[in-house]
């Protein structure tokens, strides 16, 4: 479960990102949740908080129990691996196939060559890039590249997936392709949390959809869409 319990979050330079006031927000595990909100409502102030990257000025953010404003640096990186992310540039390494963007992630969790063999191709074909698996990025459309970053992202078996305008950059057809693999991975018991301006993808999904503005959560609604704030 994550819990932001009564968040505040001041930076000293405004422009390097929103603030959270007075920010209360549950999602439960397993959930399928989509954030949105204008630029500047707190969105990405949110992930980071999250991810351990900032800690808050006051209030707290609890992940199953654990307060992530107090973790040590050193056991961030640990913290961490009980998520996957997935950003709308994709991030994958050009000069690495398909295969070995994947294996990447495998290797920094030290994973076995036995393991890796294993797992690997089991989530590219889960995927739909088991035929790409020798490709590199640049041979791939931005729907397959997409893919095969939720694939390195998820096959480490992460708790929680965190998306962050993961359609930006993709056609309706490459979005839609995007969000029923997204909620394919969430019918297998992750969490699953959309930071988005992608107002068709949330219309479509029918999920549930918190609404920020000026740092705050102004709507929740259970199963809306973008309108429904």
């Amino acid at each position: 479960m994550i819990e932001f319990r009564n968040v505040e979050k001041r930076y000293d330079d405004q422009t390097a990102g929103s603030a959270l006031t007075d920010f209360n927000l549950t999602i439960g595990d397993g959930e399928f949740v989509f954030i949105i909100g204008e630029s500047g409502a707190g969105k990405s102030t949110l992930l980071r908080l999250l991810m351990g990257e900032e800690k808050p000025t006051k209030g707290s953010v609890v992940v199953d129990g654990v307060n992530v404003g107090r973790i040590r640096p050193a056991k961030l990186p640990y913290y961490r691996r009980h998520f996957g992310m997935v950003y709308q540039d994709f991030r994958l390494l050009k000069d690495y196939t398909v295969y070995e963007n994947v294996a990447f992630a495998q290797r920094v969790v030290g994973a076995s060559p036995q393991g890796m063999k294993r797992r690997i191709p089991k989530i590219l074909e889960t995927v739909g890039m088991a035929d790409k698996a020798d490709s590199l990025p640049s041979q791939l459309s931005g729907g397959e590249q997409q893919r095969a970053a939720i694939a390195r992202a998820v096959v480490n078996g992460p708790m929680y997936l965190l998306a962050d305008e993961p359609t930006g950059n993709l056609d309706p057809a490459g979005s839609e392709e995007v969000l029923r693999l997204l909620e394919s991975i969430n019918r297998g018991g992750t969490t699953v949390i959309v930071v988005t301006h992608d107002a068709a993808v949330v219309d479509k999904a029918r999920k549930r959809v918190v609404t920020l503005r000026d740092g705050s959560v102004v709507s929740d609604v259970k199963e809306g869409g973008y309108g429904d704030a």
